[in-house]
């Protein structure tokens, strides 16, 4: 395809991130928040440290403690890239890269696209459903992984395709791992890419020499894995030299979580194997049961697109028999069932959402050619002519365009009434503990603790899941003094010490500021 086309919908693409970023002065939720505050950390030359912490889970006992204990670095470390360019540590100037990364997904699209149909009319259209990524659009230009695992995502299945015309190149391969190493170092579930990459390796070995089968297996994973292991060893380095292991400990304890809320468990130790079977399997089958129901609803309206899900699964069974096919399927299959049987409550609270993106290109490559294949279909019972084709391609683009603005209104916009979750009062918190006499060093234990330290510079930890004895075991270990409790923060056990805030001595009641209320701690 014409290189100018590319470069019409990159800098199409970069139109729809940046008009939404004007509506995004903050991060606006928990994910964001940290990552843009990890990457404040390495701009400022703070290393991978944190004066802040978001769960218990990796057993951290003070302040500041090792960073990205449960969630990976890399979106931080993009976020630090934009703030070193522009010599400015704002939000602005942290989420810069994954704006232009936006704009790189819909070219990248149409390559792919192409690849599939040698078609530019169609490649065009799978470019633009890229570009109104209904769901995704209020995401992909802030400081998440969404932007780059779509990028890394197309980036694997074009690799993927030059292999399938030429499997025998080194440095395809190399690249595979590279890309697998760039998607783990993004997200945990990035590890499934190198297990792919592993798979499609077999896929393409030959098929009538088993001995040359198995060298061509051997050789090129091993490539693979040196690539993966450039972006990873060094991250396995400095868990090992941390916690004496590859992985950080923080995301192996939710495999027993029994709802939610316990991600935020203190102390983590109570998250067993044990406490997990003492649930009884009829607890267990009913949360998997509750996954399930929501992922697919994820997997219809997130990854589908809504409009395009009919279309999308018209293009697999068109295409059933095409290698890189088959590795998209396998893969959303493996990431339903890990998210739905192994990590249910991570996975339907937006996990599945997350890692999903990854496919995204995949998707809008094969809608247009599902839409094509329904209607060429028809056209051989004589319905439709050329003049039909290109209407409802047309028309495709449209609605989805239309779906797109209306969820980013309703994201921008609904339920609060702007983006974010509430943090944006976090300033007007810290002014009236100030007033209240807090000093510089203090801590306070709130909802959001990176986002309160990102609006206000205190070290901050999160509310534990638990009583209000939790809260003082915490208050003790980590020298919190300070509880802001805001009423969406108020789980059931600390639904008394909300509704009566002076019915507990140990919780010295200051005031209120729009449903929040604020709370000196007194240990003794």
């Amino acid at each position: 395809m014409n290189s100018r086309i590319y470069f019409f919908l990159f800098a199409l693409g970069l139109i729809p991130p940046i008009v939404i970023a004007q509506f995004q002065p903050a991060p606006g939720y928990l994910d964001s928040d940290y990552y843009f505050a990890g990457g404040l950390q390495l701009a400022m030359g703070r290393g991978f440290n944190e004066p802040y912490l978001w769960n218990y889970l990796d057993g951290t006992t003070s302040l500041p403690h090792p960073s990205h204990s449960y969630w990976m670095p890399l979106a931080s470390i993009i976020s630090a890239l934009g703030m070193w360019l522009t010599g400015q540590t704002i939000y602005a100037s942290g989420r810069l890269f994954f704006i232009l990364i936006a704009g790189l997904v819909s070219p990248l699209t149409a390559a792919l696209a192409y690849k599939f149909s040698q078609n530019r009319a169609l490649a065009v259209i799978s470019g633009l459903l890229a570009i109104f990524s209904v769901y995704h659009a209020p995401f992909v230009g802030v400081t998440d992984n969404f932007g780059p695992y779509m990028l890394f995502g197309g980036l694997f299945f074009v690799c993927s395709s030059q292999l399938i015309e030429k499997p025998s190149q080194p440095g395809n391969w190399f690249f595979l791992g590279l890309l697998a190493g760039l998607m783990n170092l993004a997200r945990t579930d990035g590890l499934l890419w190198l297990a792919l990459a592993f798979l499609f390796s077999l896929w393409c070995a030959p098929k009538n020499d088993r001995v040359g089968a198995v060298k061509f297996v051997l050789v090129n994973s091993s490539i693979v894995t040196a690539g993966f292991l450039l972006v990873m060893g060094p991250w396995y380095g400095r868990n090992l030299e941390i916690y004496g292991t590859p992985m950080a400990p923080g995301g192996s304890r939710t495999l027993w979580l029994d709802n939610y809320d316990q991600t935020f468990t203190y102390p983590s130790a109570e998250l067993t194997m044990q406490s997990f079977l003492s649930l009884g399997w009829m607890e267990i089958l009913s949360d998997r049961l509750w996954a399930l129901k929501l992922n697919v609803q994820s997997g219809f309206a997130a990854h589908g697109g809504i409009i395009l899900f009919p279309f999308i699964v018209a293009g697999i069974i068109r295409y059933r028999e095409d290698r890189r096919v088959k590795l998209a399927l396998f893969a959303w299959l493996s990431l339903f069932g890990v998210m739905t049987l192994i990590f249910p409550f991570a996975g339907a609270r937006g996990a599945f959402f997350h890692a999903g993106a990854a496919l995204q290109p995949m998707w809008w490559t094969l809608a247009p050619l599902g839409l094509d294949a329904i209607l060429l279909a028809l056209r051989k019972r004589s319905w439709g002519n050329d003049q039909t084709i290109h209407i409802f391609r047309s028309a495709l683009v449209l609605i989805t365009a239309i779906l797109t603005v209306f969820v980013v209104y309703l994201r921008l916009f609904g339920e609060n009434l702007g983006w974010g979750e509430g943090e944006d009062q976090y300033p007007q918190v810290e002014e009236f503990l100030l007033r209240e006499g807090i000093a510089p060093g203090d801590i306070v234990i709130v909802r959001n603790a990176p986002g309160y330290y990102l609006e206000t510079g205190r070290s901050a930890i999160v509310i534990p899941y638990g009583d209000e004895q939790t809260i003082l075991e915490v208050s003790a270990q980590f020298n919190a003094g300070y509880l802001v409790l805001e009423r969406k923060a108020a789980l059931e056990p600390l639904q008394d010490l909300y509704n009566d805030p002076d019915g507990n001595q140990h919780f010295i009641y200051l005031g209120e500021l729009d449903d929040t209320r604020i709370y000196r701690i007194e240990l003794e």
